[in-house]
């Protein structure tokens, strides 16, 4: 595994405005290594999103804020960046493809005035070069016409093209890293299956790191190098996906796996995880997954786990799956 490119250092983001006071993610550590697909994964309303927001400090704000932690990126900790600085990181070295492209795209502008003006806002350059750079960059992502597309609003495009122009909007600077937020949500499964591909293919060609946000556990054993599993606003196991998806030593990965429908299985229902998942104001002192665990005891009540490396994995259990 190549070096540590971007590392996640006990990043909390919460609520704290108008007499409210609580953290929706909490404690949340990971590092994304040189040329890797980190997933983040989890059911919805885990946290995934808003952790992806904040690391370029995207969160609504107020009344979202980061309460502590820091984003260790060339250097430097974005999070306390100069709003001018951060602009610099944003589109250029770290770029986000966001989770709705029909709503992301501005319909008052055409594709191509959103990407040459992303061009020209990171790269001195004029506007014929910007347009080049930007009709490369929708061959890039495998539009199959970028010049008819080039001229278009975003009312113009279905879906997969909508999804391709973010992915080109995120590439036009050629930058390092690449947020991507459930980039196949409200696809078909042959655009995903196109947008998946499409993804494998910029990291090979391009040596780029993404940090691929999604539900899908299939996406995931599919393009991801390295997964770390979300409940509740926090990590609670992270690994390589052979190793979690062949061994899961925390009770909640192993409920999510245990959930997946498979073909020629002779169960006729899912296995659900009981329960419910518990709401920000509603954190218990102990593990925030104990009163929904098969595995739990009364240390599970109490003490809140800390993420420890087990075997090569890390998860954050009193009584871990062996």
């Amino acid at each position: 595994m190549n070096g540590v490119l971007l590392g996640v250092e006990k990043l909390s983001v919460g609520v704290h405005s108008s007499g409210l006071s609580y953290d929706i993610v909490r404690d949340v550590s990971f590092d994304l290594y040189q040329n890797e697909i980190l997933a983040v994964v989890g059911e919805s309303g885990c946290g995934k999103s808003l952790t992806a927001l904040s690391l370029l400090s995207l969160q609504s704000s107020p009344p979202l804020r980061v309460t502590s932690g820091a984003v260790m990126f060339g250097g430097r900790d974005l999070l306390t960046l100069p709003r001018a600085e951060l602009r610099k990181v944003r589109g250029k070295e770290i770029s986000m493809i966001f989770q709705d492209p029909m709503s992301a795209l501005d319909p008052m502008f055409t594709v191509g005035t959103i990407l040459t003006t992303a061009v020209r806002a990171h790269q001195k350059v004029n506007k014929a070069r910007a347009e080049e750079v930007s009709l490369a960059a929708l061959a890039d992502a495998g539009i199959e016409d970028p010049r008819r597309r080039f001229g278009e609003y975003a009312f113009q495009l279905s879906g997969g093209i909508s999804q391709r122009v973010m992915i080109a909007l995120a590439l036009v600077n050629n930058p390092k890293v690449i947020i991507a937020d459930e980039p196949t949500t409200a696809l078909d499964v042959t655009v995903q299956a196109q947008i998946l591909e499409r993804l494998l293919m910029l990291k090979k060609d391009r040596g780029m790191s993404i940090i691929l946000i999604t539900h899908n556990l299939g996406v995931v054993a599919s393009v991801a190098d390295r997964v770390a599993v979300m409940y509740s606003g926090e990590i609670v196991e992270t690994g390589s996906v052979a190793e979690v998806f062949r061994g899961a030593q925390h009770p909640y990965t192993h409920g999510l796996l245990r959930a997946v429908p498979r073909l020629g299985s002779a169960t006729k229902s899912l296995t659900a995880i009981p329960g419910r998942v518990p709401q920000p104001t509603e954190i218990p002192a102990g593990c925030v997954f104990a009163p929904r665990c098969e595995r739990v005891t009364t240390v599970c009540h109490e003490v809140r786990p800390a993420l420890v490396i087990r075997r090569s994995s890390a998860v954050r259990c009193h009584n871990p799956i062996d």
